[in-house]
This record gives C-alpha cells, sequence and structure tokens, in this order.
C-alpha cells in the first residue's frame, strides 16, 4: 500500500533518527581462491571478519527516515573468506542453497583403503590449537539477526571447520613458550598487577569492601553513593518543609503554578505533532493499515441570515394579549402560592408554639412527678416504720375486748348452770369434788363448789339491789331475768379502764416524735400533692387510680384516730372522725364557676372517696371488734346500736357488696355463738332428767327463760334489718326448740306456758313451731 501523501507542511524539527553508517573501506575482490588463501591464514580472515561485523551492528529497524531524506540504499557486502568458500563449494561441485552453510559432499559409500586412513589420522589434532586475541571470536548482543547475520553466522561455521581440519599438534618451543606466559602472568599477579584494563578510572582496591570483605554479595548501602544528587530532582532530597507562614504560602503558590504548567503541558498538542505520532504507529505495526487519515478541515463560510418580514400590529398585540394572559395566570399561581405558604407558615408558626407549650408542660411534669415522687417516698418509709407499731395496739385492744367478754360469758354459764340446777338436778360432771389443797395446805376454790354458788349468787344480789336503786321505775318482775347483767365487777371494771386508757395513752405516742404538719394531718400532706395531681394531670390521675392511692395512704391516719374505739360500747357518729370529714369534702372538689348558693358540690372523678375507707379499714376493723366480744347478743343496747352503726355504713357502702356482707355474717356468728353456747348448757341436764321440786326452783327456770326470751327478741330485731340472711330466722326457731322449750315443758303450769305465749307471739308465724303451737292449742 502507498503511503499517503503529507498534507501539512512540518514546521517543527523532527526528533533525530539513527541513521546508518556506511563502510567506507571497500575490498578487492581476489581474482582466485588459491591466491586468498595463500595470502591470508584464517586467524587473519576471522579477526577482519569481527571488525565488520562490529562495524555493522547497526539497528535495522527505521521508521522511513532514509527514505524520506533521500539516503543510500543498503547492500549486504561478504568478507573474501566467504568468498573463499563459496569458491571452494562451486570447484567441487557443489551447488549450496542461499545463506546456508557449506557441507562437505559425502561419497556414495565408506572409503577403508589404507591412503584414506593415513590422511584422517594425519588430520586429526591431539590437543586444541592456542588462539590469540585478536584471533577469538566474540558475539555481540548489539549485531541484529537479519539476512547479513545469518550469513555471517554460515562463513563463521565454515571458517571454524577449517581450522579445526588444518589445526596440527603444537611443537616443544610452543609449548615452552606458553610455559613462560603463564608464569610471567602468575608473577605479576602475585605483584599486585592486575591482568585486564580497566574501564574505570578508580581501582577496585578504593573502594570500601564493607563489614564482610570475603564475601561477594554486595549490600544496597554498601555501594559507593546513594546518588541522593544525582537524583535529587526526583527523590525530593533538596525540598525544605516550609515553617513560615509566608513561606508556606509560597511554597503553595508554587506547586499551584507548577500543576498549571504540567496541565497546560498536557493539553498543548498540534495537529501536524498528532499526525506525525500516528504516521509513526502505523510504519512501527502499532496502528491497524485500514485507519483513514483524517479529512482535512474545509472552510465553509457562516450562512447569511434570510430576510425577516416586518411584524404587523395585528400580530404583535396577539403577541402581547397572550404575554399578558400568561403573566396574569402566572400571577394568580404565584399569588395562590404565596398565600399556600402563608397559611403554611401559619400553622407552622402555631406548632411551634404548641410544642413550646407541650415542651414546657412536659418539664414541668417530670419536675412535679420528680418532687412527689421523692414525697411519696418519704410517705411510704414513714409508714413502714410507724404501720407496725399501729398494728400492735389494735391487737392490744382486741385482746382486752376479747378478755373482758370472757369473764362475762363465764360468768353468765356458771348462773344458768346454777338455776338449771335448782330445778333439774345436778349432772355427774358437775358434782362438787373434794377440795384440793396446795403444797402449803391452802384450799385451791372449785368453781362448781357450793361456796362458789353461794359466792355467786350473793354478788348477783347485790347487782340487782345496785340496778334497782339507780332505776326506780322498772318492775321487779322484768327486773328479774331480764338483766343480760353484762356489768363487771368493780375491781374488774377499773382494771378495764385503765387498760383502755393506756391504750389511748400509746396511740398518742405513735406520733409524740413527728413534728412536720404533713405526716401529722394527711389533709395538708396527701390532700395537698393529690389535689395538685388531680388538678394538673387529671388523665394522669384517672389512669392511676389516684384517688384510691391516697385512701390506701390515708389508711393509717384513719386507723389510728377509731383505735381504742368501741362503737357498741361508746357509740359515735362516723361523721365525727376528721378523716371522714376531710375525705367527703376531697371527693367533693369546689370549682370556680359553681354557684354558692348550693349546699353541696358535686361528686369528683374520684367518687366517694368516704366508701372507699370504710371499706378499706372500717368495716375489717368493726369486724374484728364484734367477732372478739365487742357484740353481747343478750343486750339490746348493743343491737341497737349495731343497728344504727350499720345503717351509717350502709349510707356509704353498697348493701350487696362483699364488705357488707362481711359484717352481716360476723353479727350472725356472735349470735349462733350464743345459741350453741346454751345447747351445749343444757345438753347435760336434758341428759340427766330427773326434775325435783324445789321452791327456788320455779324463779331460777323463770330467769333462765327470760334471758333465753331476751336473745330471741334481739336476734329478731336483727333480723328485721339483716333479712333473712345466713339463716337468722332459722337460727331463732332452732333457739326456741332446743333451748326454751324443753326448760318451759318441766314447769307449763308454773310459768313455762305464760313465757311461751310471748314466745309465739314475737315468732313470726311463718317461724313458730309447731310443737309450740300443738302445745299451746292443747
Amino acid at each position: 500500500m502507498a503511503e499517503p501523501p503529507v498534507i501539512f507542511k512540518r514546521t517543527k524539527s523532527k526528533p533525530a533518527q539513527r541513521g546508518r553508517v556506511s563502510t567506507p573501506e571497500t575490498d578487492a575482490a581476489p581474482t582466485t581462491g588459491t591466491e586468498a588463501d595463500a595470502d591470508e591464514s584464517p586467524s587473519v580472515v576471522a579477526a577482519k571478519l569481527k571488525k565488520k561485523s562490529r562495524a555493522k551492528a547497526k539497528s535495522t529497524l527505521s521508521f522511513g527516515g532514509e527514505e524520506e531524506e533521500g539516503g543510500e540504499v543498503f547492500k549486504l557486502k561478504k568478507s573474501n573468506l566467504s568468498r573463499n568458500i563459496a569458491l571452494r563449494n562451486t570447484a567441487a561441485g557443489v551447488s549450496p542453497a542461499p545463506f546456508e552453510p557449506a557441507i562437505a559432499q559425502r561419497s556414495a559409500g565408506p572409503t577403508y583403503d589404507a591412503a584414506h586412513l593415513n590422511e584422517l589420522k594425519a588430520s586429526t589434532p591431539t590437543a586444541r590449537p592456542s588462539l590469540s586475541a585478536e584471533d577469538t571470536m566474540s558475539y555481540d548482543a548489539d549485531v541484529s539477526m537479519d539476512i547479513d547475520s545469518s550469513a555471517q553466522a554460515s562463513s563463521l561455521t565454515g571458517v571454524t571447520d577449517e581450522i579445526a581440519s588444518e589445526s596440527a599438534i603444537p611443537s616443544a618451543a610452543s609449548v615452552l613458550a606458553a610455559k613462560q606466559k603463564r608464569e610471567r602472568l602468575r608473577a605479576s599477579k602475585a605483584a599486585g598487577a592486575e591482568d585486564y584494563i580497566s574501564l574505570s578510572l578508580t581501582k577496585r582496591d578504593d573502594y570500601s569492601k564493607g563489614p564482610h570483605p570475603e564475601s561477594r554479595l554486595v549490600r544496597e548501602e554498601d555501594e559507593l553513593g546513594e546518588a541522593d544528587d544525582e537524583f535529587a530532582e526526583y527523590t525530593s532530597a533538596q525540598e525544605r518543609i516550609a515553617l513560615g507562614k509566608q513561606s508556606r504560602k509560597r511554597e503553595a503558590q508554587k506547586r499551584r503554578e507548577e500543576m498549571q504548567e504540567m496541565i497546560v503541558d498536557a493539553e498543548e498538542e498540534d495537529e501536524e505533532t498528532r499526525e506525525w505520532e500516528q504516521e509513526q504507529l502505523r510504519r512501527g505495526g502499532l496502528r491497524p493499515e485500514s485507519v483513514e487519515p483524517e479529512a482535512k478541515p474545509v472552510y465553509k463560510p457562516a450562512p447569511i441570515p434570510a430576510v425577516t418580514p416586518i411584524p404587523t400590529m395585528g400580530a404583535a398585540v396577539a403577541r402581547l394579549t397572550q404575554s399578558m394572559s400568561e403573566l396574569t395566570m402566572s400571577h394568580a399561581e404565584h399569588s395562590a402560592a404565596m398565600s399556600k405558604l402563608g397559611e403554611e407558615q401559619r400553622l407552622l408558626e402555631q406548632r411551634e408554639k404548641e410544642m413550646r407549650e407541650m415542651i414546657a408542660k412536659a418539664e414541668e411534669k417530670r419536675s412535679w412527678f420528680s418532687a412527689f415522687r421523692d414525697w411519696v417516698e418519704s410517705v411510704a418509709t414513714f409508714l413502714d416504720e410507724k404501720f407496725p407499731q399501729l398494728e400492735k395496739l389494735e391487737d392490744e385492744h382486741i385482746s382486752i375486748i376479747k378478755e373482758r367478754a370472757d369473764m362475762i360469758a363465764q360468768r353468765r354459764k356458771a348462773e344458768d348452770e346454777d338455776d338449771l340446777t335448782l330445778f333439774f338436778g345436778t349432772p355427774p360432771q358437775l358434782q362438787p369434788k373434794p377440795d384440793e389443797v396446795d403444797d402449803l395446805g391452802r384450799t385451791i376454790p372449785s368453781a362448781n363448789s357450793a361456796a362458789s354458788r353461794a359466792d355467786r349468787m350473793a354478788a348477783r344480789e347485790a347487782r340487782r339491789l345496785r340496778r334497782r336503786a339507780t332505776n326506780q321505775q322498772k318492775k321487779e318482775e322484768e327486773e328479774e331475768g331480764y338483766s343480760t347483767d353484762a356489768e363487771l365487777p368493780p375491781s374488774d371494771a377499773d382494771d378495764y379502764r385503765a387498760a383502755m386508757g393506756k391504750l389511748v395513752a400509746d396511740a398518742k405516742e405513735i406520733m409524740a416524735d413527728v413534728k412536720a404538719e404533713e405526716f401529722r394531718d394527711p389533709s395538708v400532706g396527701l390532700g395537698k400533692w393529690f389535689g395538685e395531681w388531680r388538678a394538673k394531670f387529671d388523665d394522669i390521675y384517672r389512669g392511676a387510680w389516684g384517688g384510691l392511692g391516697m385512701v390506701s395512704a390515708w389508711e393509717f391516719w384513719a386507723r389510728l384516730e377509731v383505735l381504742g374505739w368501741n362503737p357498741l360500747e361508746r357509740p359515735r357518729s362516723l361523721d365525727s372522725f376528721n378523716w371522714y370529714n376531710a375525705l367527703y369534702k376531697y371527693s367533693r372538689p369546689s370549682t370556680p364557676d359553681a354557684d354558692e348558693d348550693e349546699d353541696e358540690p358535686e361528686l369528683g372523678p374520684d367518687g366517694d372517696l368516704v366508701s372507699a375507707m370504710i371499706s378499706t379499714a372500717l368495716i375489717p376493723r368493726l369486724c374484728r371488734i364484734i367477732e372478739s366480744g365487742g357484740l353481747d347478743p343478750y343486750s339490746a343496747t348493743d343491737i341497737r346500736r349495731l343497728v344504727d352503726l350499720t345503717e351509717q355504713v350502709e349510707a356509704s357502702v353498697d348493701r350487696q357488696s362483699l364488705k357488707f356482707e362481711m359484717l352481716l355474717k360476723s353479727v350472725y356468728t356472735v349470735f349462733n355463738a350464743a345459741v350453741a353456747a346454751t345447747e351445749s348448757s343444757l345438753t347435760p341436764f336434758l341428759e340427766l332428767n330427773q326434775p325435783r321440786f324445789d321452791p327456788a326452783g320455779i324463779p331460777a327456770r323463770r330467769r333462765f327463760l327470760t334471758r333465753r326470751y331476751k336473745l330471741l327478741r334481739n336476734l329478731l330485731q336483727w333480723r328485721r334489718y339483716a333479712g333473712d340472711r345466713y339463716g337468722l330466722g332459722t337460727l331463732a326457731a332452732r333457739l326456741v326448740t332446743s333451748s326454751m322449750l324443753p326448760v318451759a315443758q318441766t314447769g307449763w303450769e308454773v310459768g313455762g306456758e305464760e313465757l311461751m305465749r310471748k314466745v309465739a307471739q314475737t315468732l313470726p308465724t311463718e317461724l313458730v313451731p309447731s310443737a309450740l303451737q300443738g302445745l299451746l292449742r292443747s
């Protein structure tokens, strides 16, 4: 393919290229091969060939510089030795192939005659001939392996074969000369002389041999010099660190300028240089030949615009009208967007205000609840310390009441047994036992002895006289047996009053060491904190049942206030207690818009907390007092007070609630225990069944039946209030059937019939036993 013509003339000088060095010497070709062999020896021919090869050791690559400059065409030249070998081969009748080494012609078959064998023995060398330094051939790595080099290699092969064929055994003189030369070299080496010509200006001994001179390994740091000065431009050895402000500024400015220069140099590339580089790549085979050269830019003139017609008035008005409508629409859209953005801004500001208020409220809530938690923890610590003392005093009060009730019950049982003995006789288990004597010889009193019975009768008569003197209006028949005789002896009564006084004093000692008013008065502490909680955070207060929590904490002060109070002995209305009034007011908070004429505020979100306190603290306390003996079932006064108290409780607590049922169950338990005690006392006498006539038996029977009649009246009175719960009607019929009717039948004509008719009139019609109805009809 023909090279493309050069379009643009080169303006810059091309980089220097290597030119071919022509050989100036001209060798005269020999006339005949025999003359060349005679004039020149093989060693001389080899030396000339080496010189020529060194002279021709030039690169055979070309980028077309010679063609462009019109240089001399390179021609292949042969040496005289190659020509002689070629002539010799031609004379022998062999036509060697071009550029191939000469190969000796072989005969058709082996020849073993004497002349041929002698010739072989004479031509066989016994030792290798020594060649001089100029006759030795060395390989030059710079020689290119082109056609000339191949020819030279083939000619060298021929020369080597010729030398080997013509070598002979050296003579004694040659051997002696070689030995002398070896000795001289050995002596010169021992004297320190070098056996070669050094290219360096210094000797090897001038260099440092390092820490291990006997080793041939050379460390990098042992080499002479570190090339810091030579390669300082690339190793930054001459750079200096800028320490000052101005020097750092100059270094940064210099660095920016160098970077800008490098960028400019990299971007500078004219069209002529690019075409020259592409052409060199194509000639070197690094670019495919099929790449077409870039087309030469052709000048194109700028087009002349067409003539624009002059606009008319109608078109201009239409254009302006359209622009005006577009501007109007754009203005409306922008106005709507602005109003929308204003509304969004107003909402955002309102939301921001609300968020700030929420944050302020949250911080206020956090701080308030933190203080409230600390105060609740202090109250919990206070209650942990005081509650055990309160519970201990409550147990002591219950034990005092129980002890008093046991004393009255035992005395009443002894009197019943004395009356039953008068008209039933004495059963075996109640027979008086012989007097027992202790270690000192003193008589141990017995409960059933005649002396004890006489003492009880004397004490009973004394109590009757005192009651008769106190109340002169009552008749003697009603007094005889109708009185429950629940009074204690003077000594026991004094002890009971002293114990109750000590209990009240101990209750006051619980709060003696408390000086803070908020712990002494719960309305100042609990009422204040829980009231603030309800006023500030009503939703949280309702969700946490804050009212019930306050009642649980207030329970300590309420139980402390009712400590030592027996509602059946010292009647007192519930609204007279401080805890009742405080909780009543707390449950009905006053509102700012409330009318002053209203008598009573409405209940708050907590409901009636008085009811919660009565259910939580008061009813369990009343149940314990009643079951421990605080209620005397033979006392009409106690029943009347019990009914009044229960009605007050019912005003605050639902009648169907579990706590109210507990109170009713406690009263039923007391009446059931009284009926069971009467049956247990009467059973031995009924089993004896030996009635006897005794004038004192008639009033004794009347007293026994009168006490049972009073118990029946109290039971029926409680049944009228509580209803027939837990079988109160059945319990009344059981009392009449098992306890009153058998005793009345023993003296039916002497007072029994009269008393049983009163019982039948008192009982409801559905509760009158059939046996009693039969006796009354007959």
